[in-house]
């Protein structure tokens, strides 16, 4: 007779907003051993008290972050954005009121395989405080780290490459950024010196760049940033209402693998319909330029396109401490198009590419993430279970007759060469038979908080063997996951996903609510739960009371089947 899973340990890596939530659902649909291992000292993930930084608030474009069994307070700040300390006392009041007992800290999870049997997993882990070392068996395993914790540096850029060249002064990446912010300023030199005085040169134009630009400018620093392009935003002369900004509208414009509505099929298949979804992109991008007062020719609107990327941040109301006001200012120097090629021989200057030099006392790598999950898994099992990129394979099959595609940027080398096999960005396609490992946190969303926590209701579901609308073996799995990667080679062409799955292993983002919804039908559920009619669905406002009853409706659907 078969165990029951409820009766079995589950181990939870990381104790972000994904780690979080898994390990509450999971709990709450009755599981009896579940663990929190995180090798923080803190939980919260990228919103933890050790990473949050003076300057740091949500930017995402929904403008919400929390899960449904937690209201979030107002903003300490008094104003209508959350701060990153916002974020971490939201976090940690979640743990210490819903999981509190299950989460280890400081724990230093590695060489994670299975065991002789071939059923459950060992976990070799280091207590990072007390140097212990023990092995740990657990029967289902669920990854909640993330991709933004292991930086990504570029070889000629590394400290070893700055020594070899001589370089004087300090290297870092944006993931010390808080821990390293004293030593940051003690290096940095005044916005007054004059121009041969060597600057803190950020590379890089993505949010953790731009942060760590506007907060030196504040500081009152020489700061450059050096960047091929920048994150695109969204800015206006107030904030958008909520029925813009929290319903499916923006969803409604960008298309998702496939079309569910009639407005959907209209706006995305049709040549009226992608005028029309052009003219919204492209005013969206002038307008949001026209509120930040950005001049026609400034390298400031040197963005990638809000419609084909998923690196887009909400600045809402200008702010004069913002990074692009004191841009405009003159208070942050930025040079774009242009790229940093290495460190020249003068020992105090950064070379780019076009030959000009750059004098910096402090070289900062806003560069992105490598994956989390390598470092965790004995080399054989990360094989075994498919989380390594594998080489792409073309499908004629695989063909979107999209109008509003049709004139896509070209795909990313890196997009055309890998592919990546995470079966709805949860369970990699060749386990997907042994419901026993899961995968949360690795979709890219605008509503991150809504998402995860809809996907651990689908893991605890899938833990459970409850009927499901899924693959059955690994080679239906992987069926459909090639269909997924080509999709996203062909909606994001410039993001390679497949080289940080384990924060881009799914690109939802302005389609979460369609993501969303693919998850919801798998489980049997309603979907489009925000109400409405044929005309106002997109504009009625998405609540995360709509899924704060999932458990219950969950358990009614077992009994239905049951009986």
């Amino acid at each position: 007779m078969s165990r029951n899973p409820r009766e079995e340990s589950v181990a939870v890596i990381g104790s972000g907003v994904s780690g979080l939530i898994t390990a509450y659902t999971l709990i709450r649909d009755g599981f009896e051993n579940v663990e929190i291992l995180t090798k923080d000292a803190h939980v919260g993930g990228i919103w933890a008290r050790d990473r949050i930084y003076p300057g740091l608030f949500l930017n995402n474009v929904h403008g919400e972050y929390r899960l449904s069994p937690l209201k979030m307070p107002p903003p300490v700040s008094g104003g209508d954005r959350l701060s990153g300390y916002d974020m971490n006392k939201y976090f940690e009041t979640f743990a210490s009121q819903f999981l509190e007992g299950k989460i280890q800290f400081n724990l230093d999870v590695h060489n994670i395989r299975r065991p002789a049997s071939g059923q459950g997993w060992l976990l070799d882990i280091s207590d990072l405080k007390s140097g212990i070392q023990e092995t740990r068996e657990y029967a289902r395993l669920v990854m909640c780290t993330g991709g933004s914790s292991n930086p990504r540096i570029p070889k000629e850029l590394s400290p070893e490459a700055a020594a070899a060249a001589g370089f004087k002064g300090l290297v870092m990446h944006t993931v010390d950024f808080a821990r390293k912010i004293d030593v940051l300023l003690a290096h940095a030199a005044p916005a007054e010196s004059g121009p041969d005085t060597p600057s803190v040169v950020v590379i890089g134009g993505g949010k953790s760049a731009q942060d760590v630009c506007a907060y030196l400018a504040n500081e009152g620093k020489k700061v450059t940033l050096v960047c091929h392009n920048l994150d695109p935003f969204t800015a206006g002369p107030k904030p958008l209402p909520e029925f813009l900004r929290k319903s499916r509208l923006l969803s409604l414009f960008s298309p998702h693998i496939h079309l569910r509505t009639a407005s959907e099929r209209f706006l995305h298949t049709t040549w009226v319909g992608k005028k029309i979804v052009d003219f919204m992109w492209n005013g969206l991008a002038d307008s949001s330029f026209k509120a930040m007062n950005i001049p026609a020719d400034s390298p400031l609107r040197n963005t990638v396109s809000p419609f084909w990327h998923v690196r887009v941040n909400d600045e809402g109301v200008p702010r004069p401490n913002g990074f692009h006001p004191l841009a405009v200012a003159g208070k942050i120097e930025v040079l774009s198009p242009a790229h940093v090629a290495g460190f020249s021989e003068d020992g105090g200057s950064v070379s780019l590419e076009d030959g000009r030099a750059v004098r910096a006392s402090v070289l900062v790598l806003a560069t992105g993430y490598t994956s989390s999950w390598s470092p965790l898994f004995e080399e054989n099992t990360i094989e075994e279970l498919g989380l390594k990129p594998h080489l792409a394979q073309p499908n004629p099959e695989h063909h979107w007759d999209y109008t509003t595609l049709s004139d896509a940027p070209p795909l990313h080398p890196d997009a055309k060469k890998w592919s990546f096999s995470l079966y709805r960005g949860l369970v990699p396609a060749k386990n997907i038979h042994r419901r026993d490992f899961a995968v949360n946190g690795a979709c890219i969303s605008l509503n991150n908080g809504y998402t995860v926590e809809v996907a651990s209701h689908w893991i605890s579901s899938y833990f459970l063997s409850d009927p499901m609308r899924i693959a059955q073996t690994p080679e239906e799995a992987f069926k459909e996951t090639e269909r997924d990667a080509a999709w996203l080679k062909r909606r994001y062409p410039e993001v390679p996903t497949a080289l940080n799955a384990s924060l881009t292993g799914y690109l939802a983002f302005w389609t979460w609510p369609q993501h969303v919804d693919d998850l919801l039908e798998d489980m049997g559920l309603p979907v489009m739960r925000g109400g409405g009619n044929g005309l106002t669905w997109p504009f009625h406002v998405i609540d995360l009371k709509e899924i704060e009853h999932l458990k219950e409706e969950r358990d009614a659907k077992r009994a239905e089947i049951s009986s």
